[in-house]
């Protein structure tokens, strides 16, 4: 079977609130360079994606072309798009610039993206059409309600942790997000969800690692340094 062409969108458009700093959490310096560079690089050596779409924050563009892609050689990056308000409209803009095949949906903040990701996300949106990153959880859930009171303990071996790459046929999820957009929906925290929603298709889990952590706290980014060290050790 040829292989289809294969478009990564990398969400860059992120402020970062959370991480208390000015300096938006994928610019931040993990290892002497941008978190953003490492899921851009992971990418950018895969032989199965053939271009990278990048979304920045508005006004974010040239910096990133000028300080990350140029620099580092990401010659993959073809068109840097201008994220929204929401993550959702950030990913809707990306894909207006998408060809047919397969789309690889990845957050920026997730430096440790890498090629057995990558390649277990391509084989399961061969097999299925729509499929996403995640890990089984190691801690025990509680669904809690309005007041914090538990109201559900779900069975641990029913509950994935979910990351990205997020892998879907462009069709599918493109169809999904104009519906999403056309509707007006908002509360949607990922593109399985929009997908979900707005056409039923199944969505089939494939393992990411432990490893594949967002940085979103500056405990996150202490924790990333570790995982650096001896990746690159």
């Amino acid at each position: 079977m040829d292989k289809k062409y294969c478009t990564a969108i990398v969400l860059a458009a992120g402020s970062g609130k959370r991480m208390g700093t000015k300096v938006h959490k994928q610019y931040l310096l993990m290892g002497g360079r941008p978190v953003l560079y490492y899921s851009l690089k992971a990418f950018q050596d895969s032989e199965l994606i053939d271009e990278i779409i990048l979304v920045t924050g508005s006004g974010e563009e040239k910096y990133c072309r000028e300080h990350i892609v140029e620099p580092y050689g990401i010659t993959k990056v073809k068109k840097i798009v201008t994220g929204g308000a929401e993550r959702y409209h950030s990913v809707w803009n990306g894909l207006q610039e998408t060809e047919d095949g397969y789309v690889f949906i990845h957050d920026g903040a997730r430096p440790f993206v890498n090629e057995d990701i990558i390649n277990r996300a391509y084989e399961c949106v061969c097999s299925c059409g729509a499929c996403v990153a995640g890990m089984p959880s190691k801690d025990t859930v509680k669904i809690a309600d309005s007041s914090q009171i538990v109201s559900e303990t779900p069975d641990r071996n029913h509950v994935w942790i979910v990351q990205t790459p997020q892998v879907f046929d462009t069709s599918i999820v493109k169809k999904a997000y104009a519906m999403l957009m056309e509707r007006g929906e908002t509360g949607v925290t990922d593109d399985a969800m929009v997908v979900e929603m707005m056409s039923g298709n199944p969505i089939q889990l494939f393992h990411g690692s432990y490893e594949n952590i967002k940085i979103t706290t500056p405990e996150d980014l202490e924790i990333a340094e570790v995982f650096l060290r001896r990746t690159e050790g």
